[in-house]
């Protein structure tokens, strides 16, 4: 299974809402909390092409974006392809 990666801070909905997706299929992620480590914010920025929200959730290498990119690519039957490596 790929490593899922969600760049998140505390108290934010959308980071709530795609934490609650990636846990319903059953998938680990990895949580980097930006606000505790902001060296993992310019990280963030820098792997999210200048992105500055969050959540930004990678899957290997892939960004996916955000809650609702995630959202939609479950919602069209691409997001579980993805988790499963099918990239």
């Amino acid at each position: 299974m790929p490593q899922v990666t969600v760049y998140s801070s505390p108290f934010c909905p959308y980071c709530f809402m795609a934490k609650k997706l990636l846990r319903s299929k059953d998938v680990p992620y990895q949580e980097i909390d930006v606000m505790m480590h902001p060296k993992r914010r310019k990280e963030m920025i820098q792997r999210a092409n200048g992105r500055t929200s969050v959540p930004q959730i990678f899957i290997d290498d892939v960004h996916v974006g955000g809650y609702d990119d995630l959202s939609a690519l479950n919602d069209d039957g691409k997001l579980d392809p993805l988790l499963q490596g099918a990239a």
